[in-house]
């Protein structure tokens, strides 16, 4: 490697970690202050740069709105595929992958609000991102019905159909337990919302 090499190599280390710098810092400032409530100076601010830094990588706040969707998707998704592959037997993997899903989003309550329904008043642009993330993850959904049914653990049936099925019923309980006052609501519908996916689909023994 070169010492021009090196030089470059620096700088582009250096450029990802102010991105991941500036993502974090709105993470925190979405989660508090809201879509509507923050702004770019904020973000500045918390995240120790500058405006031509927030710029260079993020056009606008709406910019830095959608990268936080892609981000929580994306790392929703490799954590669910992690857990799922651990396990064995449909029902274990459900399991596993509802746990992931309902433990983050309880982990992460406020931002998920916000990701989830924080951009309402932003028009189509962020319908069609949010709706962009729900096809990723009934993508993620219709993968392992394909596989189980490749393996023969459960009969055929129309996976992209399922898919969304499941995840309409995921979301809707998700959005119920992040506006409503019950903080033991989502641990109450695991069980349930485990059952009800399981009955969903026909089982080979």
């Amino acid at each position: 490697m070169t010492g021009l090499d090196t030089i470059r190599n620096s700088a582009y280390e250096n450029k990802k970690h102010t991105r991941q710098r500036i993502l974090n810092a709105a993470t925190e400032i979405f989660s508090e202050k809201g879509y509507h409530g923050t702004a770019v100076d904020d973000i500045v601010k918390a995240s120790n740069s500058s405006k031509g830094s927030f710029y260079f990588h993020f056009p606008s706040k709406q910019e830095i709105f959608f990268s936080l969707i892609d981000r929580f998707v994306a790392s929703l998704i490799s954590n669910i595929e992690i857990a799922i592959d651990r396990e064995s037997g449909i029902y274990d993997k459900i399991n596993a992958a509802l746990g992931i899903v309902f433990n983050t989003i309880a982990k992460h309550r406020s931002l998920a609000r916000i990701l989830l329904s924080g951009g309402m008043g932003l028009g189509k642009v962020f319908d069609e991102k949010l709706l962009d993330g729900h096809a990723r993850l009934a993508g993620l959904i219709k993968r392992y019905l394909d596989l189980a049914i490749e393996e023969g653990s459960i009969e055929p049936m129309n996976t992209e159909v399922m898919a969304y099925a499941w995840f309409g019923s995921m979301n809707e309980v998700v959005i119920r337990w992040l506006y409503s006052e019950n903080s033991d609501f989502l641990d109450q519908a695991f069980d349930t919302v485990r059952e009800m996916l399981l009955s969903s689909i026909n089982t080979r023994k």
